[in-house]
């Protein structure tokens, strides 16, 4: 488990850790010229597009994007200023706040989500084997899921 990595485990570490930051670029890029928002920006619009009544507590969607909770604050008040999002207070807990997309939020992320599937097909998904994929989802997954039980990432 510990000390240096082997020549394996460099090969990998080093071809996820430049793919994450040149893919994360990428449609950072994609993103502000085809619709006007950042990838995290799409990402908050995203979460909320698929959750129950197209909401989410701060503290969830904190978690969900891996921001902290004044990061996401300061993106909701952007994203709250172009009409694409609205705050509203839980009337049986009066610390929670939720994160309501709205339908102008809506639209703008069924416009933005074709060429971002596009990008993400073209730079990663399309080039990887189905055993590839397979074996990312699976590595990945586990990764996330062990990172997940480790700690409570909503007191971030």
């Amino acid at each position: 488990m510990g000390g240096p990595l082997n020549t394996q485990e460099k090969r990998a570490w080093n071809a996820f850790r430049s793919t994450f930051t040149l893919l994360h670029q990428r449609m950072d890029q994609q993103l502000k010229r085809d619709a006007g928002l950042s990838h995290l920006q799409y990402e908050i619009l995203a979460r909320l597009g698929a959750a129950p009544d197209r909401e989410l507590r701060m503290a969830e969607l904190a978690c969900a994007v891996s921001n902290s909770k004044s990061g996401l604050t300061y993106q909701i008040g952007q994203l709250e200023q172009a009409g694409l999002v609205r705050r509203r207070a839980c009337e049986s807990d009066v610390r929670a706040v939720y994160a309501v997309l709205t339908d102008e939020g809506a639209e703008l992320l069924a416009r933005a989500t074709p060429g971002h599937v596009a990008l993400v097909r073209e730079l990663l998904l399309d080039v990887l084997t189905p055993d590839q994929l397979s074996a990312l989802a699976d590595g990945l997954g586990e990764a996330n899921r062990r990172m997940l039980a480790a700690g409570d990432c909503t007191g971030r």
